[in-house]
């Protein structure tokens, strides 16, 4: 068996901004673990982004993962646009201020930490974890809303 971590992630808005919900699938051999929270006022990017630090928030040390997002902001983020953005004192290529600097951060230090290979995949196309955190972010909304 693989010693990899399998992280699906989601975020949802009701409005952009408006309610929103993040949720994360950990998967690692026999084990799961699902993680939501919502937030009365954000955006989708912020949960997108929100989810996949709370997945890494909750590994215990440093994993080969592959992480599963239908966010092309989150996958391009992380593997192109960071860097460029370290370099220009996170500043964009049109010396704009990064939008969620805050999490970007995050991310960036928490994904330094372990081996991570970052897939897009399709929204709302019938991929069973996609589906899933999907399912969850939504429900996380409902609670807060009532």
């Amino acid at each position: 068996m693989e010693n990899i971590v399998e992280i699906y992630t989601d975020g949802a808005c009701r409005g952009n901004p408006g309610p929103g919900g993040w949720a994360a699938l950990l998967l690692f051999g026999e084990h799961e673990r699902e993680l939501s929270g919502a937030e009365a006022q954000t955006t989708n990017n912020r949960m997108e982004l929100t989810a996949v630090i709370r997945a890494l928030e909750a590994l215990k040390r440093p994993v080969q993962g592959r992480i599963y997002t239908d966010s092309q902001y989150v996958r391009q983020g992380i593997l192109e646009w960071v860097a460029n953005w370290k370099k220009r004192g996170w500043k964009t290529a049109d010396k704009k201020p990064v939008k969620n600097q805050d999490l970007w951060q995050a991310l960036d230090a928490l994904a330094g930490m372990h081996q991570l290979e970052w897939h897009w995949v399709k929204g709302h196309s019938g991929n069973v974890g996609n589906e899933r955190v999907d399912e969850l972010a939504n429900r996380a909304i409902d609670a807060m809303t009532g």
